[in-house]
């Protein structure tokens, strides 16, 4: 694992900077649920809770939204959001969706979705993080803004996971 953040070859200044914090945070991911089994993966800690398999889902989710938000301009339509609807909102539905799947479905996923992240991310220039955009409620943000966003999410559901292994420790 490299512990520096740097420039990426195949990108531009500061968009491969960016790629190599998105790289560290999925590598990190990936180290902790490298020996789960369909049963960890299905683990719901408690009534209301999510289990891992949706958690995954969700990161790939985010990822793939933020790729429709920002290269593309829009949202998703409606066969894109029927698809990813339960692992963007979680809760119930996702409890009775996302479930009885291998981990390498859950990391095939993550793959497709990151590797599609990294080729478009390849093709910007650095200006092109910069670009301000308004949402309809007249809060500006900007492209670096939305992938800091997509890493940030990962984090904070990582630690999720990390804290459903625990609990799934305790259970056994």
């Amino acid at each position: 694992m490299d512990y520096r953040i740097r420039q990426r070859d195949g990108f531009q200044g500061k968009i491969g900077e960016l790629v190599s914090m998105l790289e560290y945070s999925r590598e990190v991911l990936l180290n902790d649920i490298k020996d789960l089994d369909q049963t960890d993966i299905d683990f719901i800690p408690f009534e209301d809770a999510n289990s891992i398999g949706s958690l995954l889902m969700h990161i790939a989710s985010i990822d793939f939204v933020h790729q429709v938000i920002t290269f593309e301009k829009r949202d998703l339509n409606e066969n894109e959001y029927s698809r990813w609807e339960s692992a963007l909102f979680l809760g119930e539905k996702a409890r009775n969706e996302i479930k009885n799947r291998p981990l390498n479905y859950y990391l095939d996923i993550l793959f497709e979705t990151r590797e599609r992240t990294l080729t478009l991310l390849s093709s910007k220039n650095e200006e092109w993080l910069y670009e301000e955009n308004i949402w309809d409620n007249g809060v500006s943000h900007n492209n670096f803004w939305l992938w800091f966003h997509v890493m940030e999410d990962e984090i904070n559901h990582r630690g999720q996971i990390r804290l459903i292994k625990r609990m799934l420790l305790n259970s056994k």
